[in-house]
């Protein structure tokens, strides 16, 4: 039913849910490896879809690590809602990661530790994506890190423009096969970002 639901959202809005099946197990599990889950106080989501990647990350957090599950999709913030709202510190947030400043601040959240991310970089407007990665290295800082995948490394040289630190993991056990981008050390200079753009090598 959630693969249905899942192809039936790709279908009315595309290149705002990038995939027409869930992520598989095997992602899920490259894309949360490196979370010290015992020591991390706040890990936010991007755009959780059916949320394969929020059932693994509440099935490994501690209770106390508040975790934000941010997503603009009505039928998907209702699915997650439904399975996730009474657990303790996980909070579904209908919403745009490019407001995860607000959110941060709404739940007194003094930092974020990691950032998990399904958004389609590369069919997003590039304004929407430029406003993604600059609010998330806002709420990041110097320590946190953001994780991403991706289905080409189209967008490495992107992810390079806000973060000093890059690594980048193949997964084939996915429909299609995907990159993951782990990303950190916080923000490169603006001007080096506009750089690329006006070069277009994204």
């Amino acid at each position: 039913m959630k693969a249905l639901q899942f192809f039936g959202e790709y279908i009315k809005h595309p290149r705002v849910v990038g995939a027409v099946i869930p992520s598989s197990r095997a992602l899920a599990k490259q894309m949360i490896r490196t979370i010290p889950f015992q020591d991390v106080q706040c890990i936010i989501e991007y755009g959780p879809g059916t949320g394969v990647f929020t059932e693994e990350i509440i099935r490994r957090k501690e209770s106390r690590t508040i975790f934000l599950v941010i997503e603009t999709n009505p039928q998907f913030y209702d699915l997650l809602k439904e399975k996730y709202q009474n657990i303790k510190n996980v909070h579904i947030i209908h919403g745009s990661a490019e407001h995860v400043n607000e959110y941060v601040e709404k739940y007194e959240i003094e930092a974020v530790d990691y950032i998990v991310s399904g958004l389609p970089f590369t069919s997003l407007p590039v304004s929407v994506s430029e406003a993604i990665l600059a609010a998330t290295v806002s709420v990041l800082g110097n320590r946190g890190n953001f994780i991403t995948f991706q289905y080409s490394k189209v967008k490495q040289q992107y992810f390079k423009a806000y973060f000093h630190a890059l690594s980048c993991k193949r997964v084939w056990l996915n429909v299609p096969p995907a990159y993951v981008f782990t990303c950190h050390n916080g923000l490169k200079s603006m001007r080096k970002s506009e750089e690329r753009c006006q070069k277009n090598v994204f």
